[in-house]
């Protein structure tokens, strides 16, 4: 239960009383609550999923001990992922009078050295982040947390209050300003009038194509309809993205306010957050969110006596990539298979239940509490010409430091992926990244400075998507990367058009074949015409699918035939893998000079393809050697090497 102080910092906080004076003790509380000073210790632990998978349970039980045995009385307080996974579990320590400190990669058996720094209140020197911006004492020869090399370059609107407030307490987020853009719309503006701000915001769908937010929903708004619905599209199915989950893990609040604004615009008074079911944590932390919401008043029938009705259900989805496609997911809604509708009438003419419906991503719909708070012209002044605001990215594959990073539309690939990502592991050689998931399309090294923003990245055949980032190096085959992609749209794909559900399979048949070693004369014309053919099915897939996964399916095709043609003949006509990870096309060769004949690889080939004597010379049969590489892990003697 909420205390009374409590309560009434929270009703001054939304309803902005400000002829109401507060005493010290309640300017000491809202300090408080904003993070601001604290009036007993306070430790937070990073526990959203990619803090959890890097054992911060075990830090958290690791820290309750010591915590006991020295007899202090501390509260333990679980964030969300402030984007620095390369350097979880980070744990926060807030002691009164001083500022808030975090540490990075904390384990058990360096956190008595930090815990016995910080609780002398000697500056700390083990695995130290930064402190946040506080008025209180400063540590010594610390940095501002925002000024570390992955922070620094970042400018946070959707991540702003992640890893920072405890994101299953509601008055935090008021603390912080949370509900009060909400109440503004409703109380100072019409529904048009919102939607007018919006879209000279310059706001454009976060989730895929890009289309301006606030024309999406004019079209639903001036539709007469008894009923209209507002759907939050939290279905993340893209390989390496996890910006959705993560803003619902660590600031769930702001997803709530933003959907509670868009449903006002468009005249919605039902909302759905569609999210998928692998994601528990994120379900728990809106569950509750929509639990606080509801019980202060700010869901439910005449939200503070403005006559505006609004309620969100939650529905879990059964992670099937096309649900992420808008029609698919209406139908999922439904209780109908997840398969796309033929649009014509879209959905905010159309939608759920066959009543104007607008569907929105999470980071499209957490960028509008502070679009109001703030005006669409502090919005249009970030980004570019065509591309306002910022972008979220979860930044992953061959990079240093991997995690979320959010920055003006404009910004490099090069700089995040040099700058903020901190380059290439191990001094590695940069070769591509895979922007916008299975849909998304390859950056080359010649186009590291191209812009992020909507038009530039279509023009190298590439696309913003959700948001994905999947770093690769030399080491990586482009080949096998379409492969791989490929794979996971032809097993995604809903298989209601002929042109999606056979045309991917057979682009998959072809790259299988160009990756394998020919074993025939047919083998070897079924490789070369199948690469004849690819770009031609790739085309016709893309021209002719009934939805947009559908029609963006063969992007990963395209574009790596596009910047690595010379990759793909090697394939075809040296039969060779240049990276050496397609195993069939490996070749394992045998150096005599240091074969002692041991015989160890001839037992262990599976097809037999090693000969040789007993302590005598050996060779292997590239024909029917099918790369396996266990004659590689089984010599001794470094006298088998694979030949580039």
């Amino acid at each position: 239960m909420m205390d009374t102080q409590t309560q009434k910092l929270i009703d001054y906080c939304l309803l902005k009383k400000n002829n109401e004076e507060l005493s010290a003790t309640d300017l000491e509380l809202l300090a408080e609550l904003k993070g601001e000073k604290t009036s007993k210790v306070k430790i937070y632990i990073g526990a959203g999923t990619c803090g959890l998978g890097a054992g911060a349970a075990k830090i958290k039980l690791a820290a309750s001990k010591y915590v006991a045995y020295n007899q202090i009385d501390a509260q333990f307080i679980d964030t969300g992922c402030i984007g620095l996974c390369a350097y979880e579990p980070i744990v926060d320590i807030h002691l009164p009078g001083f500022s808030r400190i975090s540490f990075a990669k904390v384990t058990e058996e360096n956190i008595q050295t930090i815990f016995d720094e910080v609780f002398v209140n000697k500056a700390p020197r083990t695995n130290v982040l930064g402190q946040f911006p506080s008025e209180e004492r400063q540590w010594k020869n610390v940095n501002n947390i925002y000024d570390f090399p992955f922070l620094k370059p970042q400018k946070r609107i959707v991540l702003q209050n992640c890893g920072k407030i405890n994101p299953v307490k509601i008055e935090e987020y008021i603390a912080n300003g949370g509900y009060t853009s909400y109440l503004k719309a409703i109380r100072e503006y019409t529904p048009a009038e919102v939607c007018d701000i919006v879209e000279k915001s310059g706001l454009r769908g976060r989730g895929g194509a890009g289309f301006p937010t606030g024309k999406k929903w004019k079209f639903a708004q001036t539709q007469e309809a008894n009923q209209k619905y507002m759907i939050c599209n939290a279905d993340e199915g893209d390989p390496g993205a996890f910006m959705d989950r993560a803003v619902i893990e660590g600031d769930p609040h702001r997803l709530v306010e933003g959907m509670a604004i868009a449903a006002y615009a468009v005249g919605a008074t039902k909302a759905y957050v569609y999210i998928r079911a692998e994601y528990p944590l994120a379900i728990e932390h809106l569950k509750v969110a929509i639990d606080q919401a509801t019980k202060h008043g700010i869901i439910g029938k005449n939200i503070f006596d403005s006559g505006v009705d609004f309620e969100i259900k939650i529905k879990t989805g059964a992670g099937a990539f096309v649900c992420g496609e808008e029609t698919a997911l209406l139908n999922s809604i439904e209780g109908k298979r997840g398969m796309p509708r033929p649009r014509p009438p879209f959905p905010a003419i159309k939608g759920l239940f066959g009543k104007p419906t607008i569907i929105n991503n999470v980071e499209t719909l957490a960028n509008v509490p502070d679009i109001i708070r703030n005006g669409s012209q502090w919005f249009a002044s970030i980004g570019t010409e065509n591309s306002k605001g910022t972008k979220v990215f979860a930044l992953s594959g061959k990079i240093r430091h991997t995690g979320l990073v959010e920055v003006p539309m404009g910004t490099t690939i090069k700089d995040v992926i040099f700058s903020i990502g901190g380059g290439i592991k191990e001094n590695k050689k940069f070769k591509a990244v895979q922007i916008g998931g299975p849909s998304g399309g390859c950056i080359t090294e010649q186009n590291l400075e191209i812009p992020i923003d909507y038009d530039s990245l279509v023009k190298v055949g590439a696309m913003m998507g959700s948001g994905g980032l999947v770093v690769m190096d030399e080491d990586n085959c482009m080949v096998d990367v379409a492969k791989f992609f490929m794979d996971f749209i032809q097993r995604e794909s809903c298989g209601k058009c002929t042109p999606c559900r056979e045309g991917t399979k057979r682009m998959l048949e072809i790259l299988e074949s160009i990756t394998t070693k020919p074993r025939t004369p047919e083998d070897s014309i079924e490789r070369f015409n199948g690469i004849l053919q690819l770009e031609r099915i790739a085309n016709t897939v893309k021209s002719t699918s009934l939805c947009g996964l559908g029609q963006t399916a063969p992007n990963p095709v395209l574009s790596t035939l596009r910047w690595f043609k010379e990759e793909y003949e090697q394939h075809v006509f040296a039969k060779r893998c240049p990276a050496n990870v397609c195993s069939e096309l490996k070749r394992f060769i045998i150096d005599n000079d240091k074969c002692t004949g041991c015989h160890a690889c001839v037992r262990k080939c599976p097809t037999n393809a090693i000969h040789g004597t007993p302590k005598g010379t050996h060779y292997i049969l590239e024909h029917d050697c099918i790369g396996c590489g266990t004659c590689f892990s089984v010599c001794k003697f470094d006298a088998i090497y694979i030949k580039t």
